[in-house]
């Protein structure tokens, strides 16, 4: 009887210890430290940022105009380079993710599974910059020389696709910078993809192929619900990746303050444009205003994604 009151009274005993006490302190005050860290980054950049809202008002956001010689800056070209960047890397790397998530749990032999995962893996741990000369030297004369003029010649003379794949074939440009943000978010996304894809509990899968269900049936109506929140947490994560991407982009992507309709046309990222003038910013210049309200701009599309990341998982968080 005394041991039973002592285990039952141990739990309480263990929640009121010291120890106990000063752990919950300390992942409080982390908590609360990762708030404050956010809630600082954002009105820095806010602050910072004011004098480029006063001055340009809301056609700050679309504005296509960035001439530091007459002051005059707006943030649509690195709005529109960033969104449209990050978008087409995204149609490429999440299928291409997929895939060689789908193969290492499903097709590919014990013995191999292990060295394309460590494969996959060290390609998240290459350096941007290293990313950024290898599509400089690599990307960029392969789609001048072989790619760009083909797809030209191809959609010539259909509409829409003879507007987005036009122009003189340079190499360098969205499309390009697309590409190499796709080769660096594939490891993110395919790393998770596949972790979250071993978590599936084999009688389940065990019991689809037990009913007659193939590989792909087993992977659409199991694995897949099973995992769609942590699949949808993966693309999320590489999204912000692209998003924030500064040195590769601004290798490829031609750092043109223009917009074109055309994807092999030269643009410019919020994060390219930030990395190339802001040394040449002076301190208290309205340059630096807007290139501070650039980066507000970008935290912002940054939450919007998240919020509809959130959005997209409501109905199976409700379950």
């Amino acid at each position: 009887m005394q041991q039973a009151v002592a285990l039952s009274g141990s739990p309480a005993t263990r929640r009121s210890s010291p120890g106990d006490a000063i752990f919950a302190g300390i992942a409080r005050a982390s908590g609360i430290l990762v708030l404050l860290l956010l809630g600082s980054l954002i009105l820095s950049l806010f602050i910072g940022g004011l004098p480029a809202f006063r001055q340009f008002g809301a056609s700050f956001l679309w504005s296509t105009t960035w001439d530091p010689v007459k002051e005059v800056f707006g943030a649509g070209v690195s709005v529109y380079g960033t969104v449209m960047t990050s978008i087409l890397a995204m149609v490429l790397a999440v299928p291409l993710a997929f895939g060689i998530a789908f193969y290492l749990t499903e097709l590919a032999p014990n013995w191999l599974r292990r060295p394309v995962g460590t494969a996959v893996e060290l390609l998240a741990a290459v350096p941007s910059i290293i990313y950024g000369m290898w599509g400089f030297f690599v990307i960029v004369p392969i789609m001048s020389q072989y790619v760009e003029p083909v797809l030209i010649d191809t959609f010539d003379g259909i509409p829409v696709l003879e507007d987005m794949f036009a122009g003189p074939p340079f190499g360098t440009g969205i499309f390009t910078a697309a590409l190499v943000l796709t080769v660096m978010v594939v490891p993110f996304i395919a790393a998770t993809m596949r972790d979250v894809f071993e978590t599936v509990p084999p009688v389940f899968k065990e019991s689809a192929y037990g009913v007659g269900c193939t590989t792909w049936e087993v992977m659409r109506s199991i694995v897949i619900p099973y995992t769609r929140v942590s699949v949808v947490g993966g693309i999320m994560l590489g999204f912000g990746r692209a998003l924030g991407e500064t040195m590769a982009v601004t290798f490829v992507i031609g750092n043109s303050d223009h917009i074109n309709a055309s994807l092999f046309s030269s643009g410019n990222t919020i994060a390219s444009i930030v990395a190339l003038e802001f040394p040449e910013s002076g301190t208290g210049s309205l340059k630096l205003a807007s290139l501070l309200a650039l980066g507000f701009i970008l935290f912002v599309i940054s939450f919007i994604v998240l919020a509809i990341s959130r959005t997209l998982l409501r109905p199976k968080l409700k379950v």
